[in-house]
């Protein structure tokens, strides 16, 4: 059996840990990861930055799979959608504190090897 991925564990703790210092938690999101669900004109090289407090959304939840709730943008609601392997980082709008995360992307570009044509 895989061992579950810590990621979803943090991303819950570090949001519980900021909304308890009364802190506004965000999450940097790697857009070109399949099954990414956010509003395409706010995406920017391919990443978009989403607050998850409380406050500016509805029906939150953060399981070992994914990240979804209902925010508005621009006056209309909005169902995001997030696999947990697309968010790059959690952290406090505030003062920047909080973590990065290895999303699945940049680790599939990494593994590509360097290939020589040779004559």
């Amino acid at each position: 059996m895989a061992m579950p991925s810590v990621a979803p564990y943090l991303i819950r703790a570090y949001h519980a840990w900021m909304e308890d210092a009364e802190l506004t938690p965000h999450i940097l999101v790697d857009c070109a990861y399949s099954g990414v669900v956010v509003p395409k004109q706010f995406i920017q090289q391919d990443k978009i930055v989403l607050n998850i407090a409380s406050n500016a959304t509805h029906d939150l939840v953060i399981n070992n799979d994914n990240l979804s709730f209902k925010a508005r943008f621009s006056n209309k609601s909005i169902d995001i959608f997030v696999p947990i392997n697309a968010v790059a980082s959690i952290y406090a709008g505030e003062n920047g504190e909080g973590m990065f995360f290895e999303t699945e992307t940049k680790k599939t570009e990494e593994k590509k090897p360097n290939l020589t044509l040779l004559d």
